[in-house]
């Protein structure tokens, strides 16, 4: 059991099917945001992310994207990457594979319909996954994308502590001679228009403390 819970859930584990964790270059460095588009706040983060020439990676959220259609585009048109991250953000390792199948399908038709662009790169809800969710992925042309650094700013965290967190895994990554995959969120799964301007004032401070760092977009 205690194998299976690892396989399923650890971020880094590639027990059930290869996953893109992280470079293997110790100074780049990847920006991901989960949960949007957030009319509310992506906006400001995509100002952020322009003055500092910064390019991230966006898993958005099927049925937001389904609402904010030209935010999305603003998404894109930015420059960034973006990837699904399912319809309805459920657990992907609780339902049947039909279920699996349409949540991953339909936000992928969904971005796509958005931007007119194919759309590559997926991450599970809660990094859950088993082998049918790896397989229906790579069945819809899709990689799955882990990370190596998460720092919980879904919950009220204020944005000093929050860079603070992410720099000192980017040095922790460096002594094991690893880049950088960071998840942040500029959304909230259970509401449109959560609140999440503490991730984007951390962002902001690490574009500055991180300055000499390569950011990178994630790639299938």
């Amino acid at each position: 059991m205690g194998g299976f819970a690892y396989a399923a859930n650890w971020p880094t584990s590639q027990i059930f099917g290869r996953t893109i964790v992280a470079s293997s270059n110790p100074n780049e460095i990847a920006l991901t945001f989960d949960d949007g588009p957030n009319p509310t706040v992506t906006p400001h983060l995509l100002e952020v992310l322009a003055r500092a020439n910064v390019t991230a990676t966006f898993f958005l959220i099927g049925r937001y994207v389904q609402v904010e259609p030209t935010l999305v585009r603003e998404i894109a048109a930015a420059g960034h990457a973006l990837g699904c991250h399912t319809m309805t953000h459920p657990k992907l390792t609780l339902l049947p594979t039909t279920r699996i199948r349409a949540e991953l399908s339909d936000s992928q038709k969904a971005v796509e319909d958005a931007t007119g662009t194919k759309v590559t790169l997926f991450r599970p809800p809660h990094g859950a996954r088993r082998p049918a969710v790896m397989r229906i992925a790579r069945e819809l042309g899709m990689s799955t994308v882990m990370w190596n650094c998460i720092v919980g700013d879904w919950n009220p965290v204020a944005a000093e502590m929050l860079a603070g967190r992410v720099t000192a895994k980017v040095a922790k990554n460096q002594r094991a001679g690893q880049g950088t995959n960071v998840v942040l969120h500029d959304g909230g799964h259970l509401e449109l228009g959560a609140p999440r301007m503490e991730t984007v004032k951390a962002v902001e401070a690490l574009t500055r403390k991180l300055h000499g760092m390569n950011w990178i977009t994630t790639k299938g």
